[in-house]
C-alpha cells in the first residue's frame, strides 16, 4: 500500500492517472515507468477478479493503485484493501448514509468495522501491528458521483467524515440525465459544476475521468485535482489505429 497517496490527495495535489482494464504486467510496468501518479484499477466494467487486482497492485509497486469496485459491499472493499491498494473508488454513491457505510467498511475500529485477516497488505501477518496502526490514516476512500441522485445529495455526501474525495463519472452521470455520452450538454455540465462547487465549499477534493486530454485539462484548470484520462486498451487501440493510418497513407502515396 502506498501510504502517501491519501495525504497528497487531501492536500489538493494534482494527481494524474489512467484506467487499467488488462491483467497484463507488462502494461502496468510500462505505465508506472512512464510516471503516472496513480493507476485506476477497473473492476466494474472490466473482468478483473480479486487475484488479478492483487497481481496488478504487486506489479505497480510504489505507484498507488486505487480500485474502482463493482459495488460497495463489505467483502469487495475488504479484498481490494487487503490486496494492498492505496484506496477504493465506490460507484453509485447517491446518499450520505451509503457514504458512511463505505467509510465504515474501509476503516478499522474505532473509526469503522473493517475486519482483519492475513493478507498481502499486512505482509501476510508479518507486519500486522504496523499495518493496523497506520491503515486508517493511509487508506483513501473515494466516492463516485455519477447519478442525478448524487447531485441532489452532494452537500450531505461531502460532509461525511472519512470521505477523502468525490470522483465524478461524467458518462454515467450523463446517462442518468438522459444525455448518454453527451458530457458537454448544458444539463451535464451544470450537474458537474454543482458537484464541484459543493466539494469546494466543504474542502473535499474533486476528481473526474475523461476520454480525451482536452476534456481532462479543462477540468484541471477548473480546480479538479484527481484526474484520470483514457484507458490502457483505448490508448493501445488509438495508437495502433494512428500507426496503421500512417502506413496506409504512405502505401497510397507510393
Amino acid at each position: 500500500m502506498n501510504a502517501n497517496f491519501r495525504h497528497r490527495l487531501r492536500a489538493g495535489e494534482t494527481l494524474l492517472g489512467t484506467i487499467v482494464t488488462l491483467e497484463a504486467p507488462e502494461v502496468v510496468e510500462a505505465l508506472c515507468h512512464i510516471g503516472y501518479d496513480w493507476l485506476f484499477i477497473e473492476t466494474e466494467h472490466a473482468p478483473l477478479a480479486p487475484p488479478a487486482v492483487q497481481r496488478i497492485v504487486q506489479t505497480a509497486g510504489a505507484t498507488p493503485c486505487i480500485v474502482r469496485l463493482s459495488r460497495g459491499d463489505e467483502i469487495s472493499i475488504k479484498r481490494a484493501l487487503d490486496a494492498g491498494a492505496a484506496g477504493i473508488i465506490v460507484p453509485q454513491v447517491n446518499s450520505a448514509a451509503y457514504a458512511r457505510l463505505i467509510v465504515s467498511y474501509a476503516k478499522f475500529a474505532p473509526h469503522g468495522s473493517r475486519g482483519f485477516g492475513l493478507s498481502r497488505a499486512s505482509m501476510y501477518g508479518l507486519r500486522a501491528e504496523e499495518y493496523v496502526a497506520q491503515a486508517n490514516d493511509s487508506t483513501a476512500v473515494i466516492v463516485l458521483a455519477e447519478h442525478v441522485d448524487a447531485v441532489e445529495n452532494i452537500e450531505e455526501i461531502c460532509q461525511v467524515d472519512g470521505v477523502d474525495a468525490v470522483f465524478i463519472g461524467p458518462y454515467d452521470l450523463s446517462a442518468s440525465l438522459n444525455r448518454i455520452g453527451r458530457v458537454h450538454d448544458r444539463e451535464v455540465v451544470e450537474a458537474i459544476d454543482h458537484i464541484r462547487d459543493a466539494c469546494r465549499k466543504h474542502g473535499v477534493p474533486v476528481g473526474i475521468h475523461g476520454a480525451t486530454p482536452e476534456f481532462v485539462t479543462s477540468r484541471m484548470q477548473d480546480g479538479f485535482s484527481l484526474l484520470s484520462c483514457g484507458a490502457d486498451i483505448a490508448i493501445f487501440a488509438a495508437g495502433a489505429k494512428q500507426l496503421l493510418a500512417t502506413l496506409q497513407g504512405a502505401r497510397s502515396d507510393g
